[in-house]
């Protein structure tokens, strides 16, 4: 058994086999504020962690553009060491969109009485469940809020990153008390106080931007962003009341979860236009 475990080491080493190389990533950035940080060849974002509650706090998904191939979330956190704004200038990419309080690009939370309610926290624990070269899933917990007078709620929200996807599958779970049932949004940002958006598809189960970027404070950025939410299950896609997101939803029970996708583009990549992403939207 050795001289075979021996001869297979010599073999591998004459052959140059390597690991995989990583076509995905996930992971906790606390170098900086508790982000933590996910991408696969051709998207990458954030969610907010503990220690920028109030700068914002916010569920909401900030979506950085790229171009298709390597990862770079770790290169753009390092040069973030020395430059605190590095993302917002474009390496082949950059942080061009506008988050604050808000759904982003791609987030969910308990609709009441046709207001969103957010959590009271940024997420605040997280587990890795799988980490492979071509798939990562982890979970971000937040902690109990009150979304209404009657109504305690808590939220685990599991995410999965695979390759050559402009898309990402979530499974959120609320938690809750006081009610048989909540209904649930997942969304978009549409920015209205920022006159960005160009064009947006709203179908059953389906909303999608395109739109400028929405965050100009560093540099300038001529490429358009597509962004979307698909809730295979939702009936509908609307409007908010107030205008702020494009929402699809859906009824849910105490630990029942609500499964839906997240997606974004950039025009500098593969996909050119509204029409583009809206195709693509459309086959998820």
């Amino acid at each position: 058994m050795r001289k075979i475990w021996m001869l297979t080491l010599a073999l591998l080493a004459l052959t140059g086999c390597k690991s995989p190389e990583a076509t995905v990533m996930a992971r906790y950035v606390p170098e900086r504020a508790d982000d933590f940080v996910y991408e696969n060849n051709l998207v990458a974002g954030r969610f907010y962690g503990e220690a920028l509650e109030g700068n914002p706090t916010s569920p909401g998904i900030d979506v950085w553009v790229k171009l298709p191939g390597k990862l770079v979330a770790d290169d753009w956190y390092k040069g973030a060491m020395e430059d605190p704004d590095y993302y917002h200038h474009d390496h082949g990419g950059k942080d061009c969109y506008k988050v604050a309080v808000s759904l982003g690009g791609g987030a969910s939370a308990p609709l009441i009485d046709g207001t969103l309610r957010y959590p009271s926290t940024n997420y605040r624990s997280y587990d890795m469940l799988e980490e492979r070269p071509d798939k990562v899933v982890f979970v971000l917990h937040y902690p109990a809020w009150q979304a209404s007078d009657d109504v305690a709620v808590s939220l685990d929200k599991q995410v999965t990153v695979l390759p050559d996807s402009y898309f990402c599958i979530v499974e959120d779970t609320y938690t809750f008390t006081g009610a048989e049932t909540l209904t649930i949004a997942a969304g978009v940002n549409r920015h209205p106080a920022l006159g960005t958006l160009v064009d947006e598809l709203i179908i059953p189960g389906r909303y999608a931007l395109w739109e400028h970027a929405s965050d100009q404070s560093i540099e300038p950025e001529d490429g358009m962003l597509g962004v979307a939410v698909v809730v295979p299950d939702a009936e509908t896609a609307r409007i908010t009341d107030d205008g702020v997101h494009g929402i699809c939803t859906l009824e849910v029970r105490s630990g029942e979860p609500f499964r839906y996708l997240f997606g974004s583009c950039w025009s500098k990549g593969e996909v050119k236009t509204a029409e583009n992403w809206y195709e693509i939207v459309k086959k998820q």
